[in-house]
Parts: C-alpha cells; structure tokens; sequence
C-alpha cells in the first residue's frame, strides 16, 4: 500500500464514520468486510457445477471490499477474468453483534455496489442477484438465520466481462492494459457489505425534498410491506439541538408522502439562516420512529438540507442567488484501491482536501460515488455534480441496462443536499453519432426528461461537453493550452453565442435542437489538463505538459485566469483533482499531495491576486457559521 492508503487505518466505529447508508441508519447492524475465500472462474462454469457438493477451491484470500484487480485486496491481477466467487462464514458472533433477537427481529443482508453482475447463495440457498455495478441491493435473510445451528456459508458469483461494451463501465479500459485516459478495472464486490437487524415493519426507503419558499420539507416513506393494520409514523427536525418540527403521521399504505411545515422557516428576514450552502453546510437531522401493534418500533435516523438550486439570466443560482461555481473533476480512483476508498476516513480526506484547494464544487466523473463521500460533501460543504457510468456502445441492451442503473442512481441519492446536478451522458459516450441518428438523440432528450421525472428539483446536463439535446446548463470541454487561446472563447454574449449556435473549442457542435437559447448558464465542465509528473514511472499522458513546478504553475494560473476573467461564464470545473495512473494531469499526485502549495493551489482556484476587472460573477464570500440557537434568537 502507498504511504497515503495506510495512513488511512479504519477508525472506531461510529455513523458518522463507517455507516454504509447514512441517510437511513440504524444502531443494529454489523460489517461483514475483511478476509473472504476467492477465486477466479475463468471458465465461467467450473465452480458452479461443483458448489453445491461444497467442492468450492477457494484457495485464495482476499481483503473485502476491495476489487481483486486492486493491490489493497491482496490478490492485484489486473488480467481478464471475467467471473469470480466470494465466500465467508457468517458467524454466530456476526449475527449477535448485528443486534439481532430472535424473538422480534429480522435479518437483512446488504452489498452496497458489486460490478457487474451479482448472485447470492447463503448455505446453499438461492438469495437472489442484482445486474448494476453502482447500486445497492439486499436480502432477507431471516429464515435462514432463525433455523441455521451454527455458522452460515455466505457464497458470492459476480460477473463483469470486461469486453461487454453495453455495461455502464465508465473508465474503466476494455483493454488489458490502461491506454488514453482509461483505468484499470474494478470487478465483483467494492463497496460494503453487512447485516442488519430490523423489526419485522420497518422502513424500506425514505427521501426528503425541501421548498424553500413555502417553509416546509415532503418526506417519502416507504415501509417493507402493507401492514395489516395502520402504524404510527413519528417525524423529530433538530439542528444543533433546536427542535424545528415534531410531527405524527398515520400510515396504512407500503408507501406514504408527508408534508412536514417548519414553522422556522415562516420568518421572511430569517429564513435564509437555516439554508445549506458551501459555505454554511447546514443540515436538518432526523429521527423516525415507525410503530407497529403490538410489533418493536423501527427507529431511524436520516437528515437533509434546506436549499434550492436552479438557473436565470445566465446564472446557475443557489438558494435563489446567483452563485459562481468553483469545480474540479474528481475521478474517484485511488492508486491501491481503484474505485473503492482505502478507508472511510479517505472519503472525508477527499471533500476535505477539495475544499481546501479553493472548489466549491466536484463534479464526479464518470462513476456512482460512495454514499459516504456524498455525506461528507453535505456534512463539510461540497456542491456534487452527480454523473452516470457510461456504456460505451449505442444499443437496446445498453438503454436498458444504462436507464436502470440511472434510476436506481438517482433513488439512492436523491435527498443529499450536496447534488446539484445531474449528468446522464458525457461527451456522446454510448450516443457517438448523436449529431446524424435520430434515436440516439431521442434517447438522451429521453434521459433528460426521465431526470427531472424522478427529480423536477435539480439541473440536469443532458450531454455534458458538447451536443447538447434538452439542458439547464450549457457545458463546454475546452483544452486550450495558452490564456489567449482560451479566453478568446468567452469575451463576451456575442462571442459565446456564436460558440453556442456552432461548433466548440474541439470542433464539436454546442447544441443538437434547433431551438432559441432561453439563458441557461454557460460553464467550462471540462479545462486545463496540465501534466506535471512528480511521481508516476511510465508513459505520462495530458492535453499540454509542465517539466518543473513554476512551468505548472504559470501554465495553470493562465488557464483558471482565461475563465476567470470572462464577464459570460457561470462557473468552471477543472481537469483535474488527482494524478490517476498514467493520467498526470492532477493538481495532486495519486496519493493526494499537492503539486504546489496548497495556498497557491488556492489563489489560482479563487482568483485571488487575478485582474478580473469586469467579470460578472456574484460575490460569494465565507460566512463564520454560527450557532442555530444564535441564528433563531
């Protein structure tokens, strides 16, 4: 492991911490990560017509939830091996630390992401399997928990062909080798997976979706079944220990939609206070209690964020206020543990070390990030633009495979504050000849519309860079590599749109419908790119190359100047946060140490030091968070 991943050694147990799903938690619960039995099955059959007879050669270890393509899992082979098998007792220890009682409760097994493809067994039964490397999925394992007499054989088969083009896959290479701006693989189980104790009416899913102008907050809540008779749903809102709401609900339907007033929030010279912002990262938290006749309550804690986002005048506005947006790409990938995070505490280093640089804003690239770095993004103070994986072919198994996935995508995170933006598709991946056929075009103004469908309450991209179909925010990918080459492009609203109406910086068309421009916020989603190599050996790839510290630095500063300086732009997104494999174009290396110091990082980003003179972008200053005791008195 590097320096970096073993600095991050798992830390005492607690939610804010370690809790797989942290806008749904329960005390009772136990992690089933660490060493599992592993094999490769490269014949595909070969394990499965022996398990049965408990012939399963798992002769190999592996660390869980790292992918086996990952030094960090102990097994590090980065070749083709399109099935693999897991395998692991489940103890009576686990289930009694799970919080399980057999007189009342149930057991519920969770994977929080398996690519691509996964099947289940637990002592030889059939559980079920999902198809969605980015998802989560369950299983009630109840009746096996309750008859079993000793330990259970938990048994996994995930599938991910690393040629199968109409996965959503993101960057990871179809080839055996990382070539361009591809990465290696990650394959089978990358994010936790653990037990949970719950009663028997419990609740399934919930989300929240806050209207800022009306004062109030709509809870969905969706229990595990219909109950037999009603059950009694309790709603208590605190920040900071001020009590904000407590509400009693009666719900007889598996699922419920409740209006929840915040009699706070009526104040017109005060409601501002309470909303979530980068700079003041407010949050609601929740505890729900759902209560059965003559069952044990189901007792959960949840939180959410006051705060609205949307767009005018060429303005990405938050909280109703044009806010400029300070980006970067972050691609998720770490150097011993590819998509998955070395720890937990690697996922609040992330948001952390973002901030610190001077973004206000991360766009993830081409990947479902782990729900946990998307608590800390709401926790610390983190605008997200949530993306899609892509499939990398145009076909009906791809929409289907693609279309779910988004969806499932969507449903976990909807209620995290930090999301501001959706992001289906990105620069025609899956859709390359969305310019000439029609039914790729309607498949991505598909996506846009199937977004706000799921979610009316945020921005969507319908193709992020360039051939633009339905959008709330024009983006454009500009690789210049001088100031002048660069903040040619965005001198002024005839200029900008004479891009819009045309071809881009990369000799891609803007915008597919013929359709009057209606104002929308134009960003730079994609710039820069300067490799400056500091600890990477092999071949180093980027859009233009620095051979010493100062050459970055003057190079980078002229291009965040270039956007910084144009009166049109709504904001920008750097390319980008970390070196990743051959890709040495991060502000920091692989192992998150800055290429220059973190301060001049700083500067650059902010712009401080920067003639702007005549550049539009609104003020955004950092407010000293203060107490809500404070706030409300």
């Amino acid at each position: 492991m590097t320096n970096f991943a073993a600095s991050f050694s798992p830390s005492p147990l607690h939610a804010d911490n370690e809790y797989p799903r942290p806008q749904l938690v329960r005390n009772s619960w136990r992690e089933l990560d660490g060493s599992w039995g592993f094999a490769h099955d490269d014949g595909r059959e070969g394990i499965l017509a022996h398990w049965e007879a408990s012939a399963l050669p798992f002769d190999r270890s592996i660390r869980i939830p790292f992918p086996p393509e990952s030094q960090a899992s102990g097994i590090g082979d980065n070749g083709f091996h399109p099935v693999v098998w897991y395998r692991r007792e489940v103890t009576e220890a686990d289930v009694r630390l799970a919080g399980y009682d057999i007189q009342g409760d149930q057991m519920l097994l969770h994977f929080g992401a398996v690519d691509y493809r996964a099947d289940v067994w637990l002592d030889g039964a059939y559980l079920g399997s999902h198809e969605g490397g980015h998802t989560p999925f369950s299983f009630d394992i109840s009746v096996h928990v309750a008859r079993a007499t000793g330990s259970m054989t938990l048994v996994v088969r995930a599938e991910d062909d690393p040629k199968d083009l109409a996965q959503p896959r993101g960057k990871q290479d179809w080839e055996l080798e990382p070539h361009g701006i591809w990465y290696k693989r990650t394959t089978g189980i990358w994010q936790p997976v653990w037990l949970e104790a719950v009663p028997k009416t419990r609740v399934s899913y919930l989300a929240w979706s806050a209207d800022v102008p009306s004062g109030s907050v709509t809870l969905s809540l969706e229990l595990n079944e219909r109950p037999a008779e009603p059950v009694t749903v309790a709603v208590a809102l605190h920040m900071d220990g001020v009590s904000l709401a407590n509400v009693t609900f009666s719900q007889q339907d598996p699922r419920a939609t409740f209006v929840i007033m915040l009699p706070h929030q009526t104040n017109g010279q005060a409601y501002e206070k309470l909303l979530w912002s980068p700079e003041n990262p407010r949050l609601v938290t929740a505890s729900i209690t759902v209560a059965a006749p003559d069952e044990r309550p189901d007792i959960v804690s949840s939180y959410f964020g006051i705060r609205s986002v949307g767009w005018s005048d060429g303005h990405f506005m938050l909280n109703d206020r044009p806010y400029y947006v300070r980006a970067v790409l972050e691609q998720g990938y770490w150097p011993d543990s590819h998509l998955a995070a070395p720890s937990p505490d690697a996922l609040r280093a992330e948001v952390q070390l973002i901030k610190d640089l001077g973004f206000n804003a991360a766009r993830i690239h081409e990947k479902v990030e782990d729900p946990r770095f998307l608590y800390w993004a709401d926790k610390l103070g983190l605008m997200i633009w949530g993306e899609s994986a892509s499939a990398f072919e145009f076909s009906p198994t791809a929409i289907e495979r693609s279309s779910r996935e988004w969806i499932e995508s969507i449903r976990r995170d909807v209620s995290h504050p930090s999301i501001v933006v959706w992001v289906p598709l990105n620069e025609s991946w899956g859709v390359q000849h969305i310019s000439h056929k029609p039914e790729q075009l309607a498949y991505a103004r598909s996506l846009y519309h199937l977004t706000k469908a799921l979610d009316p309450t945020r921005l969507v991209i319908s193709n992020d860079g360039w051939e633009h179909a339905d959008s709330d925010i024009w983006t454009v990918h500009d690789y210049g590599v001088t100031h002048d080459e660069v903040a040619a492009n965005y001198t002024d609203r005839g200029v900008v749109a004479e891009m819009l109406n045309g071809t881009g910086p990369l000799g891609r068309t803007i915008r597919l419908l013929d359709e009057p421009d209606a104002g929308q916020p134009v960003i730079v989603s994609e710039f820069g790119g300067v490799s400056f190599v500091t600890d990477y050996e092999g071949l180093a790839w980027g859009y233009t190359t620095a051979s010493s510290a100062d050459e970055f630095a003057s190079l980078v500063s002229e291009l965040f100047a270039a956007l910084q300086e144009s009166p049109v732009l709504a904001g920008f997104c750097y390319t980008q946060l970390t070196d990743t494999l051959q890709e040495t174009n991060g502000l920091t290396d692989a192992n998150r140490v800055p290429k220059l110091p973190l301060e001049a990082i700083r500067g650059i980003v902010t712009g401080r030091g920067v003639d702007v003179a005549g550049h539009r972008r609104p003020k955004t200053p950092v407010e000293e968070p203060q107490g809500v005791a404070e706030l409300l008195s």
